[in-house]
């Protein structure tokens, strides 16, 4: 059995803050959920929409194109088109993108964005940084409960602190956190929504 350990979050709190208590979440989870934040969850009213793009890397070499990756992130995302995330989790996902499909599947989420929407995630503060292949849970709204994954995850090639920001151009990097072991916790806010496209 996989042991977990517990990871103070500076940052985590931020994004259940404000939250009123009669207030329905829409909240995006980008990876596999484990139980721990599925209990965090169900003391809120919210939809949490689980999806697993882990799963799905590396991205194809054949989706080479940015019409193509977008096609490619809103055939895997599947949202409605009235969907509007107020949370987003992305964990470590930034870190197993590269940059054409980071943008392309920034492009497909944008109009899916509450104008309120913060998001959640790691990134590292030298790209040279060795992976920690991880899994992350909620266990409560300042405290991860973090697992070794079996297996890396394909494609990791990190992005700079700096290219990030210009990669997730419909977030604002509102603060970032140095840990322990190099990485960096992020705290995004939701730049003005952009329009849907067809």
């Amino acid at each position: 059995m996989t042991s977990i350990r517990e990871q103070p979050t500076q940052l985590l709190p931020a994004l259940f803050r404000h939250v009123d208590e009669d207030q329905r979440l829409q909240v995006l989870h980008l990876g596999p959920a484990c139980q721990d934040t599925l209990d965090f969850f169900s003391s809120y009213r919210c939809r949490l929409q689980i999806i697993d793009l882990f799963a799905e890397l590396p991205v194809p070499a054949e989706e080479d194109t940015q019409s193509g990756l977008q096609d490619y992130f809103r055939d895997l995302l599947q949202l409605n088109p009235d969907t509007r995330f107020d949370v987003c989790l992305f964990w470590d996902l930034f870190n197993y993108l590269p940059a054409a499909a980071l943008q392309a599947f920034m492009q497909v989420l944008a109009p899916h964005l509450a104008d309120t929407c913060l998001g959640h995630a790691f990134s590292v503060h030298n790209p040279r940084t060795e992976e920690l292949p991880l899994l992350f849970g909620i266990r409560d709204s300042d405290c991860l409960g973090v697992r070794r994954r079996a297996a890396p995850v394909p494609g990791y090639a990190p992005h700079s602190q700096n290219r990030l920001k210009e990669l997730l151009h419909c977030f604002a990097m509102e603060r970032s956190v140095l840990l322990a072991d190099r990485r960096l916790e992020l705290l995004l806010r939701a730049r003005a929504a952009e329009p849907a496209r067809h």
